[in-house]
């Protein structure tokens, strides 16, 4: 998923002296407290919570007492409904229910003195106040979020679409004052149609009389809707260019990949116009020729957990400190981003081949390398060099994967394989396991992760590993390993030479063939891979977590992230 969505205000909140907020409430979100290390990760379904709060032994959690926050997360919890997606909401017409709601709290006009910038991108009702019961959870949330924007009184709100635009419940924002729409895809195509038009449709419909608005580039067809839109309400429409990263002098991008440099230009754009409009740009930002420094230090530092991250391993120590996975004398390497429509696992798949390339790796080849004590931000890895020597390493690319079953597979998984072959990066096996999060629930990281593996359905991912084995075998797999695969087996685990061995030497039993395995729990899966990469000092894994925001999440929550 691409877009300015994911561009990290956050930290320009610390150099313009502008108080910021941001509201992204169903996708995932990373807020860091700059006074300490405390982090929130949020997706959908489950909130991590805490990074010091966790520690893993033998794969699961330790147990915490319920607190209040889990209190609260259980009432929070209780207005998740079960609607599948595809199927038309309970309540016929959000907006109106959303505005019922905000009338209720007498927040109708303090939203319109909000200064917003309004975000779109891919990325029978009851009549009468006394008959509205609770809302559901994002619509719940985006109160919240209204209320604690307008009780802080903050400078800025930035709110990002839940779904399409149009009729999603942001939209009851009458004047905002800028409106952006980052790159769109052919996402949620059960709800906003099925053509990149019908899409843009919906996102242009948060545009709003004479106010200005700001895209990128878009496929023809979805610009046409977008310019025709801005012509009906007289919006002044401004398409941006790439970013030019001379315009940093010489820094990176803080988040990775090519799409960032679309996103970073609409970021410049959206900001530059809400400061003018605020009059807030001042004699200090007249030369428009120049980014200002704030906006340098935002974009080269901007962070978002889940996206184009890198991640090294470390195992927690008898004594509760962190040991990196490397002084075991493996290397464990995650690449996290979660990826979920075709035009994500495109940009997933060239910003990992690059990530691998940019530190020189080739497949399957070893060479000298020197111990480094490295350190991860979104994309980028840091290197603090030691004397400890040199020593021979060889490199494997592990594939990490689930999606949720409204995904189509058999698109993702050819994309992301091909566009990595393309830069001569091959992965030597894959792992499919289910998520651990729940979409029933919200809970914190702090939360007892369940170890019972009874009763759990692996159906999809043998699905997912049937259609990996078509695509590295070019047949459909013969075997029924769905059929034969025993929850209750000591073989539940692949031996850690699956890893290790050539692909022709291996022969499949229970949940594993010559590429790809089925592993019943992401716990399991982290501390196998752990237990690989101690047996196997030589080796270094670089596994790629992918598909799914809610995999990414669980990951991060499991390496205490």
């Amino acid at each position: 998923m691409v877009g300015v969505s994911h561009f990290t205000w956050w930290h320009m909140k610390s150099t313009i002296k502008t108080k910021w907020a941001y509201s992204c409430l169903p996708a995932f979100t990373c807020i860091h407290n700059f006074t300490g290390q405390r982090f929130i990760y949020k997706t959908s379904s489950e909130v991590h919570f805490e990074r010091e709060s966790n520690s893993v032994t033998n794969g699961q959690l330790q147990n915490f007492p319920t607190s209040s926050y889990e209190t609260a997360m259980e009432k929070i919890s209780s207005l998740i409904t079960c609607q599948r997606r595809g199927e038309k909401p309970p309540i016929a017409n959000k907006l109106e229910v959303m505005s019922l709601y905000l009338k209720i709290l007498g927040l109708e006009e303090d939203i319109n003195r909000l200064n917003i910038i309004h975000v779109a991108g891919t990325k029978g009702k009851e009549n009468t106040t006394e008959q509205l019961s609770m809302p559901p959870l994002f619509l719940f949330l985006t109160i919240l979020a209204f209320k604690i924007f307008i009780s802080e009184q903050v400078d800025a709100a930035i709110i990002e679409v839940g779904l399409g635009g149009k009729e999603d419940s942001t939209n009851v924002i009458k004047e905002p004052t800028v409106c952006g729409i980052t790159s769109l895809g052919m996402d949620h195509t059960e709800i906003l149609g099925d053509t990149i038009g019908q899409i843009a449709s919906h996102k242009a419909g948060i545009f709003k009389p004479k106010v200005p608005a700001f895209t990128v580039p878009q496929p023809p067809e979805a610009m046409d809707v977008i310019l025709e839109r801005a012509k009906e309400l007289m919006v002044p429409l401004e398409v941006t260019e790439p970013f030019d990263c001379k315009q940093i002098k010489g820094l990176e991008l803080g988040l990775s990949g090519d799409h960032q440099f679309y996103n970073a230009a609409l970021a410049v754009s959206l900001s530059r116009c809400w400061l003018q409009r605020t009059g807030n740009w001042g004699e200090k930002y007249q030369n428009d020729s120049n980014l200002p420094h704030e906006f340098i230090r935002g974009l080269s530092t901007a962070y978002f957990s889940g996206r184009a991250q890198i991640v090294y391993d470390s195992y927690p120590n008898s004594d509760g400190s962190e040991i990196f996975s490397k002084n075991y004398g493996g290397e464990l390497i995650f690449y996290l981003d979660g990826a979920h429509s075709p035009e994500s696992m495109e940009a997933c798949a060239k910003w990992f081949s690059n990530a691998v390339r940019r530190y020189e790796i080739l497949p399957h080849l070893s060479f000298k390398v020197e111990n480094a004590e490295e350190s991860s931000e979104n994309g980028h890895l840091l290197h603090e060099s030691k004397t400890l020597g040199q020593f021979e390493k060889s490199f494997r690319q592990i594939l990490l994967f689930n999606c949720l079953d409204v995904r189509n597979p058999h698109v993702l998984l050819p994309q992301l394989v091909n566009t990595c072959a393309s830069s001569g990066i091959h992965f030597s096996r894959a792992l499919f396991v289910p998520n651990m999060s729940k979409y029933s629930k919200v809970t914190s990281g702090a939360s007892v992760i369940s170890s019972d593996l009874n009763g759990i359905d692996l159906s999809w991912q043998f699905n997912l590993q049937r259609i990996w084995e078509k695509i590295t075998h070019g047949k459909e797999m013969i075997t029924s390993l769905e059929k034969d695969f025993k929850i209750d087996s000591k073989e539940i685990l692949p031996p850690h030479e699956f890893l290790y061995d050539d692909a022709s030497t291996g022969c499949h039993s229970h949940n594993y063939l010559a590429h790809s395995a089925v592993i019943p729990s992401l716990p399991l899966t982290i501390k196998w891979l752990r237990d690989c990469v101690r047996e196997h000092p030589s080796t270094r894994l670089q596994v790629l977590v992918t598909g799914s925001l809610h995999l990414v999440g669980d990951v991060l929550k499991l390496l205490k992230r």
